[in-house]
């Protein structure tokens, strides 16, 4: 085979180049630390290194994001968890406190100013929000818990639901002592006609301007709709029994038949006959209930996140907006096909009924006061000098028998009140408990999770530089070794470069 200048030429120029090729590619080896500058160079390390780094994203998504972000949520609903639990523990402090029959008008006037403040705060904890999300309140994370405002136009068309169970014993008073500024002719001597009845009751999540749509029961299967004796407030049922028109007037009763049902628009209750209630407790009854609420105070519940309702407000109806209640549970992706619950929902731990009892207790605390403050009253009354004679003497003696017996009566049904409100407050305290340690435990599991991604993060991190990159002392040895090649080439193309024809005769 002749070997021409040609060939000789070409074979050195390619040996050069692919020298030179050679030393770029160490350079940038050297530079970039990485395998392969590009995916023709190696297509199996490109394919790997795409399907570690998507791996890798992800990953990064769970660690960087998705964690912590839904640590932090749990954070927050883990502390309002524990503030509304020692909210709660306090105002069961506070009933187990006044349950001594050793408290003085001073020490219930304290426990009374506290139920109040209290009562302020028990649906407070349930605005906690996380980034401006509300952590309670389910998908409507923009919305608050709570009316912020006073709405007295707002309107609320809503569904409740109770059995049997919730039939609970209350005791209604009537014949109250009014106490005279003075005794004149126009005053009527007292007669002691304080009573005590005690029956059934079903109360609503919400009191005041309650306005029935249906009222049933159910027992056995078969739907019963009663007859309701409506009356707007306690004092009108008592008013509905009263003969004003006697001399002197005579105060009502708070009584009703054994058959019948009355609801009180004021307090949202429905009151049973001994009969009836029998029957229903019996039968094991469901009832369904449906009513309108208009006008809410700042701080009460909203009903969409407890009850079937709609806002009614608008005077249009293709305006009214219907809630129907749902599980929200919010769950957030931290690890491949694993998920997790972030959110405690709002009817979980603050039970609608919670601040209706604060505020109920607050009321007979109330009631408890004001009648020792009228046997106090009558008592004074007794010493003045006016009313020494024996006819006012008398007359106050009378008032005085009244207002004990009505103040006996107020601390016997405090002292009830409190006892069975400790029970109610164990249990709202019990769904709290439950609440926090649930929350407890998927931070837990949480934590656990991310230990394991962070991991598996050290993992693909370290595969994924085991694929692309290269150690920095091989590229060295590669680089000169090359180089060196590089120059020899060049080397021998110069000697090759200086021959001429007499070299070739």
């Amino acid at each position: 085979m002749r070997i021409t200048n040609t060939m000789i030429t070409n074979n050195t120029k390619a040996n050069i180049n692919s020298n030179k090729l050679l030393v770029d590619k160490y350079n940038t080896q050297m530079t970039t630390q990485k395998k392969i500058a590009k995916a023709s160079e190696n297509p199996v390390i490109a394919i790997r290194s795409l399907r570690l780094s998507t791996t890798l994203s992800h990953i990064n998504q769970y660690v960087n994001n998705n964690i912590p972000d839904a640590s932090a949520w749990m954070d927050v609903t883990e502390t309002a968890l524990t503030n509304m639990k020692d909210l709660l523990t306090d105002i069961r402090t506070q009933c187990v406190n006044g349950s001594t029959d050793t408290k003085n008008v001073e020490d219930r006037q304290t426990i009374l100013e506290s139920l109040k403040s209290l009562s302020e705060q028990v649906y407070a904890e349930g605005n906690a929000d996380y980034a401006g999300k509300t952590v309670f309140t389910g998908y409507r994370t923009s919305s608050n818990l709570t009316f912020e405002e006073e709405e007295l136009e707002t309107e609320y068309q809503i569904k409740q639901s109770f059995d049997f169970s919730d039939l609970e014993e209350k005791r209604y008073y009537t014949g109250n002592v009014i106490v005279p500024e003075a005794l004149t002719d126009n005053v009527y001597e007292c007669e002691t006609k304080i009573a005590e009845h005690s029956y059934e009751r079903l109360r609503l999540a919400y009191n005041g301007k309650t306005e029935i749509v249906n009222f049933s029961y159910t027992i056995n299967g078969v739907e019963t709709t009663p007859t309701l004796s409506t009356h707007e407030s306690e004092q009108a049922w008592e008013d509905a029994t009263a003969d004003f028109t006697a001399t002197p007037p005579q105060n009502g009763t708070k009584t009703i038949g054994d058959n019948e049902i009355v609801y009180i628009k004021e307090t949202g209750e429905f009151i049973f006959g001994k009969e009836i209630a029998n029957q229903l407790s019996d039968g094991k009854a469901t009832f369904d209930v449906e009513y309108k609420k208009k006008g809410f105070d700042k701080g009460e519940l909203r009903p969409e996140y407890y009850y079937d309702c709609k806002d009614i407000t608008d005077d249009d109806p293709s305006k009214h907006v219907e809630y129907t209640k749902q599980n929200q549970e919010i769950h957030y992706t931290i690890a491949n096909n694993t998920t997790i619950t972030i959110n405690t929902q709002a009817d979980e731990v603050f039970d609608s009924n919670i601040k209706r009892d604060v505020d109920e207790l607050i009321n007979v605390v109330q009631k408890a006061l004001d009648a020792s403050e009228k046997v106090l009253k009558i008592k004074n009354m007794m010493g003045e000098a006016q009313y020494q004679d024996n006819d006012s003497q008398q007359m106050l003696q009378t008032y005085l028998d009244a207002a004990q017996k009505e103040a006996d009566y107020a601390d016997d049904n405090l002292q009830k009140t409190y006892e069975q409100y400790i029970g109610r407050f164990d249990k709202y305290l019990e769904s709290t408990n439950i609440a926090i340690t649930n929350a407890g435990s998927l931070k837990n599991s949480l934590n656990l999770t991310m230990t394991r991604v962070e991991n598996q993060q050290m993992t693909i991190e370290e595969l994924k530089s085991d694929n692309e990159d290269r150690d920095i002392s091989d590229i060295i040895i590669d680089y000169y070794a090359s180089y060196n090649a590089y120059q020899s080439s060049l080397t021998a193309a110069g000697k090759l470069g200086q021959s001429s024809l007499l070299d070739y005769i």
